[in-house]
């Protein structure tokens, strides 16, 4: 059973409803089919383009080459992903040729980043959006708005009340929290493209979770660009943690998971929320990004090694039986030999549940991209797999010690490797990014998407595990 060794992934998303209603008089006649590119906070983004369509009669192609108006989200995040947008972009601008596309409208993060460069080098892009134009994707599908400065600072952010078509299994939902992003990593480039950090209110979130429930959704992925900075901006110091208090009164809904947390403000307050609320699964995702002083240094990381050492020990000293999962970037501009090894050395101190490594992207308009100390492709790629390799042996370890362990799995459906068999996941283990569960016995019990169950862990692999019902 083979495992994943990097997150997140960028593969498209075609949109096909949950359980459609019956369909409505298109608008003018038209349908809109949408492929989605890049994170799960970028889905988000989709799903409420596709809720806001809908509502106003458009009818969804889960084919988006089967539509009158094709829409694609971007995503611009790391050179892979970028590579990924064009090659989709092109790819249905010759269903405008060949298809059934009238219309082809290009939105999300290269948009923000490159719009005037998308309109010049690829004539068939009837019309763009930035990341902050979301709530104008009518206008855009319509033909009202063609020219629509996609570049301007972001400020948008949806609330509860905004319309999604959710496009993730029944049982589960991903709920963005706040957008964009405070902080100067010399790496990153998602402050210019999704803005300043700005949190959605307390209040709108539990009515969107709420809402949620009531459609049968079980399981609450929490998503943002800086998870625990949340409520900052609104006067609220740790604000994550009443959110999670908040959102474990919910009825209805079982899981509660945490994404992309910021490890300097990761605090004690919102580690006592993780730890004492029973829905909060206890799972921490925390990107640490390297281990090397100097190296977290050029990526303008404001902790260094020790306190991230001494971080990973205060998570599971407060929170009993935590699963810690975080990636790293080698690579770096400046990183040498004794660089990576601190970070090996990191990686075995930490034992971590689950980890993700990133070969450093070279991204103009971040600081990074004028630093000196080039690291090359092949020894960018060697270390990855080195660090990789190692996190195979400890996940494999990690994994061999749960043997006989009792845990609640949350049934997803059918094996994509036989019908025979069911799959799921531990709270351990987060949907598409993590490894996952096989049931190869069910006791004779019928068991649907979306079940919880109490297992035996019967096997391990490096990343997965077999487990029978209990």
């Amino acid at each position: 059973m083979a495992g994943p060794d990097n997150a997140p992934g960028w593969a498209p998303v075609a949109f096909a409803p949950r359980k459609p209603p019956a369909a409505p008089v298109a608008a003018n006649g038209q349908t809109v089919g949408l492929v989605s590119l890049g994170c799960p906070k970028n889905l988000v983004d989709s799903e409420v383009m596709l809720g806001q369509l809908r509502a106003q009669g458009y009818e969804i192609a889960a084919d988006a080459k089967a539509a009158d108006v094709i829409v694609v989200n971007t995503c611009a995040f790391i050179d892979r992903a970028k590579q990924e947008s064009i090659d989709t972009i092109l790819e249905m601008a010759r269903e405008k040729e060949s298809g059934r596309a009238r219309r082809l409208v290009v939105t999300g993060c290269l948009s923000q980043r490159y719009d005037a460069e998308l309109r010049r080098e690829i004539p068939e892009i009837d019309a763009t959006l930035g990341t902050g134009q979301v709530a104008d994707i009518v206008r855009a599908v319509s033909g009202e708005a063609t020219v629509t400065d996609a570049d301007a600072l972001p400020q948008w952010v949806y609330d509860h009340t905004a319309p999604r078509t959710l496009s993730t299994p029944s049982y589960m939902a991903y709920v963005k929290i706040s957008e964009g992003c405070d902080y100067t990593c010399s790496f990153c480039i998602i402050p210019t493209l999704r803005g300043k950090h700005r949190s959605r209110r307390q209040d709108d979130i539990v009515a969107e979770a709420r809402a949620l429930a009531a459609r049968g959704v079980k399981e609450l992925v929490l998503v943002a660009q800086d998870s625990t900075r949340y409520g900052l901006d609104l006067g609220i110091r740790d604000g994550l943690a009443p959110l999670l208090r908040a959102l474990g009164q919910v009825e209805g809904v079982e899981w509660i998971r945490v994404m992309y947390a910021y490890p300097a403000t990761m605090s004690d307050a919102i580690l006592d929320a993780i730890a004492t609320e029973d829905k909060v699964v206890k799972y921490i995702d925390i990107p640490l990004q390297h281990a090397s002083e100097s190296v977290l240094k050029r990526m303008k990381r404001p902790t260094g090694k020790g306190n991230l050492l001494g971080l990973v020990q205060k998570m599971r000293e407060r929170v009993p039986g935590v699963a810690v999962r975080t990636s790293f970037i080698v690579g770096f501009p400046g990183e040498t030999e004794a660089d990576f090894q601190e970070l090996l050395e990191f990686v075995e101190a930490g034992q971590f549940d689950n980890v993700g490594v990133f070969t450093f992207s070279d991204e103009e308009g971040t600081t990074s991209f004028d630093l000196d100390g080039r690291v090359s492709p092949a020894v960018k790629e060697a270390r990855r797999r080195k660090v990789m390799a190692l996190q195979k042996r400890i996940a494999t370890r990690r994994n061999k010690r749960r043997v006989g362990e009792r845990a609640l799995v949350l049934v997803e459906g059918p094996h994509p490797d036989s019908d025979l068999l069911l799959k799921g996941r531990l709270a351990s283990q987060a949907p598409e990014i993590d490894g996952a569960v096989m049931i190869t016995d069910t006791g004779d019990r019928a068991l649907a998407p979306g079940d919880l169950v109490a297992c035996e862990i019967t096997k391990a692999h490096p990343y997965d595990l077999e487990v029978r019902v209990v």
